[in-house]
């Protein structure tokens, strides 16, 4: 016998707790896959023609702001039917005729002007049954066509 028919001889093969063998391993798939090669593609527009371009106007931006700056902690009533659902403990509250605080605009942040849908963040402090005597503060973020100045 050549030495490693000896030493196959001599190991038991392995076993589990119970005393059974271990049946080999084996695949029933092709482990000679082969391996994916990726291509990089690289636009050929440059950074001012692609359609997604935003020119930073800052002037437009600081006149927008300035605009709406004195309005911010103005008194406003919601004139569109609303809800929302993210206030705790409560399944929905209904916005329509509600009275908050006009809080921040949040379209210009860092002097640029960003696209936020809803640019109006308004403060509302409402008492709901379901969350007891105290009232509850909660956000909400409008468009301008939602609400009216009440002041």
């Amino acid at each position: 016998m050549s030495l490693p028919a000896t030493l196959a001889a001599a190991t038991p093969p392995f076993t589990t707790t119970t005393n059974r063998p271990i049946p080999p391993l084996t695949y029933s798939h092709n482990l000679t896959i082969p391996l994916k090669t990726f291509t990089t593609t690289r636009s050929t527009r440059t950074p001012a023609t692609t359609p997604a371009a935003v020119v930073d106007n800052p002037s437009t931006a600081e006149e927008e702001v300035e605009q709406i700056q004195p309005k911010v902690g103005a008194r406003v009533r919601v004139t569109a039917p609303l809800k929302v659902y993210h206030v705790a403990k409560v399944p929905e509250v209904e916005l329509y005729g509600k009275e908050g605080k006009l809080k921040e605009y949040v379209a210009v942040w860092k002097g640029k002007q960003i696209s936020a849908n809803l640019p109006y963040k308004i403060e509302f402090l409402e008492r709901f049954e379901e969350r007891g005597e105290a009232p509850v503060k909660f956000f909400a973020h409008l468009k301008d066509d939602e609400f009216e100045y009440i002041d």
